[in-house]
């Protein structure tokens, strides 16, 4: 594992993210925005936090809680008290899933190459889930701490990678959630893993989703969706966008052909194996690996 410290890593990549009209990022901070943010980190120093306390992702929380300086408080401190309670600070050394080669060809998860902002892209393959096999393989516990394995490789490895290669900061994803096949059996095997995966995405790892496209959504799916927009936080309505099955074009839009699977309509050809195995991306290259080091693995390729 890399010995190199938390301030190493931050300054061998960028640390400002790109210009941006919205105010609140490293790019972009009001005057009022800039003395909370001095506040939210004084306040965490006399809790002794000293990890984490960067701007980027101090800014984060309060965006997350519309720079509330005591809610944001309060969610930083329940976040340091889950990372240590679920044993996420030293997870690549206690936590291996060896059986993730097993699980992925139930219910495909993969990280494939970036968007055309630099961000890793996400697919999830919700519709090929098959929880009754994969619950003779593993458990909910473990798949639930492969998730918090792979979030702490996604900041830890790839986010830097990608801020080095683009040569700005980093910090969502691209995520495609592929509904091809979904039915209501298999929704509702995977309801409570998908409700604690949210909650572990929402509360512990905040203002990570860049882009959401959810492909393959099936009748009635949209309808719904204008339904609920109303209640939802209108930033985060800006960055979903459910299409049926004449999606390539608008993924295109986002994702680059080159790195967009053939079978989402780019022309990476890869078999399904190598994408949910293979892990592609800058974070897989030498030229953007910095002192934190290659992203771990499971297991060899």
């Amino acid at each position: 594992m890399p010995t190199a410290t938390e301030a190493e890593i931050l300054a061998s990549y960028p640390q400002v993210s790109a210009p941006t009209e919205q105010t609140g990022y490293t790019s972009n901070l009001t005057d009022e925005q800039k003395v909370i943010l001095a506040q939210f980190r004084e306040k965490l120093t006399e809790l002794e936090f000293t990890s984490r306390i960067d701007d980027a992702s101090l800014l984060r929380f309060l965006r997350a809680r519309k720079f509330d300086l005591e809610k944001a408080t309060e969610m930083f401190v329940n976040c340091e008290k889950w990372r240590t309670d679920f044993g996420v600070n030293t997870i690549f050394e206690d936590f291996h899933y060896d059986e993730k080669p097993l699980v992925a060809r139930l219910y495909p998860q993969y990280y494939h190459k970036t968007d055309i902002d630099g961000r890793p892209v996400y697919f999830e393959e919700l519709g090929k889930v098959n929880l009754t096999e994969m619950l003779k393989i593993t458990t909910q516990d473990r798949m639930l701490k492969n998730l918090a394995w792979e979030y702490e490789s996604f900041t830890h490895y790839r986010l830097p990678a990608c801020s080095r290669a683009k040569d700005v900061l980093v910090e969502t994803s691209c995520t495609v959630l592929d509904l091809k096949g979904i039915s209501i059996s298999a929704v509702s095997q995977v309801f409570g893993y998908v409700r604690e995966a949210s909650k572990i995405g929402q509360d512990y790892y905040p203002e990570r989703m860049g882009k959401f496209y959810c492909i393959n959504s099936p009748f009635g799916f949209s309808t719904a969706f204008r339904l609920f927009k109303p209640f939802l936080d209108p930033v985060t309505v800006s960055k979903i966008h459910i299409l049926g099955g004449s999606y390539s074009k608008e993924l295109l839009k986002q994702i680059p052909a080159e790195n967009l699977p053939v079978k989402y309509g780019g022309t990476s050809e890869c078999t399904d194996q190598e994408l949910y195995l293979n892990d592609f991306g800058p974070w897989r290259d030498q030229k953007f690996i910095g002192p934190e080091g290659e992203a771990p693995r499971h297991f060899d390729v």
